[in-house]
């Protein structure tokens, strides 16, 4: 789960005035005894001293919220991550304040929940001049600051038999049809780059199949699925479909292909229960016209065509990364390959906001 980052890049531009002055936080062994000022740009990571808290019990936390130099008005949030997706979210809020410094320290009680994932998370302490309620984890401001310190839980859950965090240990598709009801708001982290939201791989082995039909359809967040080749290159994605409202659904042909990861996530950083289904698809070229992405035929002997409703640049590059083909291209038109020698290529294309790849063969 190391790939992914917490935000780091913002945090105050300037050193003076609001701090965070003091903090205590001791558990059931161990202890923090932050001591602030002069004050630091940005963020700033004390990872000299720690604490173990146990889930499903009560600390006591003891804050000075207070000033390098001038007396202004600030608010104050504290989270930690309990899910250890890399992420501060609003439900991981631990407190919150508001006021003016100078203030004498304060003792608040923080609760760790008992559906906490054990090991090492993060706990983030921002204090910021001029801002509202409720707080950004990765707002960037003037004068405050922004403080991360490591937290250790124990007694929570364990994630060791928790398994798809990435494309080396992925959740194995046995059979299709395949029907799963799982989860990904907690021990799972961000892996695959399209979204911040926590990622679960599926491994599938298509076999005699000629096409799939992956579906989440009816999950409780905002879905987004994609399908990638063994090297990890995106082949096929979908954020909304049609008939599933905010869910995702992919029909995709597998021809050329021995295995193939289905990846589940959320649109940004929506996570929560979902259901994949996999079955066996029908893809006929009517289909294929309406996704503008979209490659027919794949294999390809002399020419293919993109989905009906591209134009724009395409680029072909083999499998060393070389450009062996580029131009511009108008709907519906051919693209020429013959002189290419069969094997695998990348087909390069260009919406306004993104470069998608898809994989070509060629017999």
């Amino acid at each position: 789960m190391a790939q992914s980052q917490y935000c780091m890049t913002g945090g105050p531009s300037s050193a003076n005035d609001s701090q965070l002055q003091g903090l205590q936080f001791t558990g059931t062994s161990g202890g923090i005894n932050y001591v602030g000022c002069p004050g630091v740009l940005g963020v700033e990571e004390y990872l000299v001293e720690t604490t173990t808290v146990n889930a499903g019990s009560g600390y006591v936390m003891t804050i000075q919220f207070g000033t390098c130099g001038g007396n202004y008005g600030n608010v104050a949030t504290v989270w930690i991550d309990f899910n250890a997706n890399n992420l501060f979210e609003p439900s991981e809020e631990v407190l919150t304040w508001q006021g003016s410094p100078p203030m004498a320290p304060a003792n608040y009680v923080v609760s760790i929940p008992a559906g906490a994932l054990s090991g090492q998370t993060k706990m983030r302490v921002l204090q910021a001049e001029n801002e509202s309620l409720p707080l950004d984890p990765c707002l960037g401001f003037t004068w405050g600051s922004v403080t991360d310190f490591i937290i250790e839980i124990e007694n929570g859950i364990d994630c060791s038999s928790y398994i798809g965090d990435d494309s080396s240990d992925p959740r194995i598709v046995a059979s299709i049809p395949y029907s799963e009801s799982y989860d990904n708001s907690f021990c799972y982290s961000n892996q695959n780059p399209a979204y911040n939201s926590p990622d679960v791989y599926y491994l599938i082995t298509p076999g005699t199949l000629t096409s799939i039909n992956a579906s989440l359809c009816g999950s409780s967040f905002d879905t987004y699925l994609s399908v990638q080749d063994k090297w990890g290159i995106t082949l096929a994605l979908n954020d909304d479909y049609a008939s599933c409202g905010t869910s995702s659904e992919i029909n995709f042909a597998t021809a050329g292909h021995d295995s193939l990861y289905i990846v589940v996530e959320g649109w940004g950083t929506e996570m929560g229960a979902y259901t994949l289904t996999i079955n066996e698809g029908v893809l006929g070229t009517t289909e294929l016209a309406d996704d503008p992405f979209a490659i027919f035929p794949n294999p390809a002997r002399t020419s293919f065509q993109l989905g009906g409703n591209y134009s724009g640049n395409v680029s072909i590059l083999n499998t060393e990364g070389k450009v062996v083909l580029d131009q511009t291209i108008e709907i519906n038109q051919n693209i020429e390959v013959s002189t290419l020698s069969p094997g695998f290529y990348i087909v390069r294309m260009q919406s306004d906001t993104q470069v998608y790849d898809k994989k070509l063969i060629i017999e």
